[in-house]
């Protein structure tokens, strides 16, 4: 069950940095490059951003991105892409 007190309260992208704070105090900062579309997205389109799933998530529309406060807290980044090879 999901813990009132990660629900977020805002949240901050720059160019290198994610950082999201919590209704609890706390603050979580994660690298960028963990999650490629942000990473690769320009800066208005890192902050064009909603805070999604009742407050436990962040949803990036222009860029079809999604992150859960619960993959923020495990420090857990975005999947590798699968490459095919042809």
């Amino acid at each position: 069950m999901a813990n009132p007190g990660e629900r977020v309260t805002d949240v901050a992208c720059t160019e290198d940095k994610l950082t999201v704070d919590l209704a609890d105090g706390r603050s979580i900062s994660v690298p960028v490059a963990w999650y490629p579309r942000l990473l690769h997205a320009t800066f208005q389109e890192r902050v064009n951003l909603e805070i999604a799933g009742a407050g436990y998530g962040i949803y990036w529309p222009g860029l079809d991105e999604d992150l859960s406060v619960e993959g923020l807290l495990r420090g857990a980044p975005a999947p590798q892409a699968k490459t095919l090879i042809s």
